[in-house]
């Protein structure tokens, strides 16, 4: 295999073409890939994907796909990668149309580090289909969900670099609130609830305040209709083109644009009355969204207050890349940072886990068998405090991982003292006397 030496200027070349490319159905000469399946192939025509670190590099994004880890937006969590092992990580997410997902990622290491950002739909069967991907001159992604169903977020640094980041993922709303000094805590009654002793339902949501409150276009678009009809009496439909769809907003005391106008987010389109069957009732507006070939749908996702920052605490970035053991009689590795997820493992004491990321309440960990999962922070302790000394009974080899194939970094002479800091249902982690640290075999 090439030096890193050697490799590391190809690479940096590699990534400063890509950078001139955009990603998207729209953008660039390779319309139909991300800047990550570019890359990949063009660490295929420099031939580094016959080097054992280029396949890694394939190999691990691939299985960020696999076997991602389920996360609740908004969210935040640190990490570390390191130049020496290819990395990806895959997030699950529940996305639901009418979002605006927000996905960044800050790198703190090396200067103009590359990290590919992509997300895929996940279908019933959960095959992953990718749905956009950030430029490649950037760490952040906004992005809008057209359907509502799991997605899968994976981040992924280009080869040779090390460095600690923090992805976060945050929510708010694609359309503005169309009611002036409101927000979705006045909304008081809800799309599909019945109507007319269950001859039809309602097919919006009503938002109540004064009459005469502004009422708001709540994307850019234009004025399809302005008119009076019996059910919504003053009436005004805006066609959002971004989207396919109308924003339809009724009971108006009076409309403020004509047909054919275009406004802009923001613009008033209208004032709240009580017109049309809203006459026995308080002025309210009532907003509804019709797309084109499904006809009304909920429009409370599009509208609702966002969820703010990510406000988890983030770990010590000295703690992010260690070696850790539980230190308790029984500690469960689970799919999400949740107490009630999924269970990929129950460890026992002493087992040895690599720290990769998360937070101050949840670890992100690696088995040895190279399974991640989140495990609670209080069930850990470091593994600097040796668990006992021992007196190697025969010569051994000592491993940079806890595998048979694992390669050798030195050959321990028989009764050689080490100190045991944890353990795997093979290997032990040891610690020289001169600070080398390595696995051996279990005796």
């Amino acid at each position: 295999m090439k030096r890193f030496s050697q490799i590391l200027p190809l690479l940096s070349f590699l990534a400063l073409a890509e950078a001139c490319t955009s990603s998207g159905p729209a953008g660039g000469i390779f319309k139909s890939t991300s800047p990550h399946d570019q890359y990949a192939r063009s660490l295929t025509e420099a031939r580094l994907n016959r080097t054992a670190l280029g396949r890694d590099w394939v190999a691990v994004g691939e299985r960020a796909l696999r076997d991602s880890l389920r996360i609740s937006v908004p969210y935040r969590e640190s990490g570390y990668f390191s130049a020496n092992r290819p990395f990806a990580v895959g997030y699950q997410i529940n996305a639901q149309r009418g979002d605006r997902l927000i996905i960044r990622v800050e790198v703190q290491g090396q200067p103009d580090t590359q990290v590919f950002i992509d997300v895929f739909s996940l279908d019933e069967q959960k095959r992953p289909d990718r749905a956009v991907s950030a430029k490649a001159d950037t760490n952040v992604l906004t992005w809008e969900p057209r359907r509502t169903r799991p997605h899968l977020i994976r981040i992924q640094p280009e080869l040779l670099r090390s460095g600690r980041y923090t992805i976060s993922v945050t929510r708010e709303p694609v359309l503005s609130f169309p009611v002036q000094g409101r927000d979705s805590r006045q909304i008081s009654s809800y799309f599909g609830v019945p109507r007319d002793g269950g001859r039809r339902r309602h097919e919006g949501v009503d938002i109540f305040a004064p009459r005469g409150t502004p009422v708001l276009a709540g994307s850019d678009g234009l004025i399809t209709r302005v008119g009076v009809n019996q059910l919504g009496g003053n009436i005004v439909f805006l066609s959002d083109d971004a989207r396919n769809q109308n924003l339809y907003y009724a009971h108006l005391d009076r409309p403020n644009v004509t047909d054919g106008q275009r406004v802009s987010v923001g613009d008033t389109v209208g004032f709240v009355g009580n017109t049309g069957n809203a006459r026995t009732t308080a002025p309210h507006l009532h907003f509804g969204i019709y797309t084109f070939g499904e006809g009304a749908v909920d429009p409370l996702p599009y509208i609702r207050r966002g969820t703010g920052a990510a406000r988890q605490a983030l770990l010590n970035p000295d703690r992010l890349g260690d070696s850790v053991r539980v230190g308790v009689t029984r500690a469960l590795v689970r799919t999400s940072p949740k107490p009630d997820a999924a269970v990929v493992e129950e460890l026992t004491r002493s087992a040895l886990l690599t720290l990769l990321g998360g937070t101050t309440e949840w670890l992100r960990v690696e088995l040895p068998d190279n399974r991640v999962g989140y495990v609670a922070n209080s069930t850990i302790e470091r593994a600097a405090k040796p668990l006992r000394r021992l007196t190697l009974p025969r010569p051994a080899p000592l491993l940079d991982r806890a595998h048979p194939q694992g390669a050798v970094i030195v050959e321990l002479a028989n009764n050689t003292v080490v100190d045991v800091l944890g353990l795997t249902d093979t290997h032990q982690l040891v610690r020289l006397s001169g600070g080398l640290t390595g696995w051996i075999e279990r005796f």
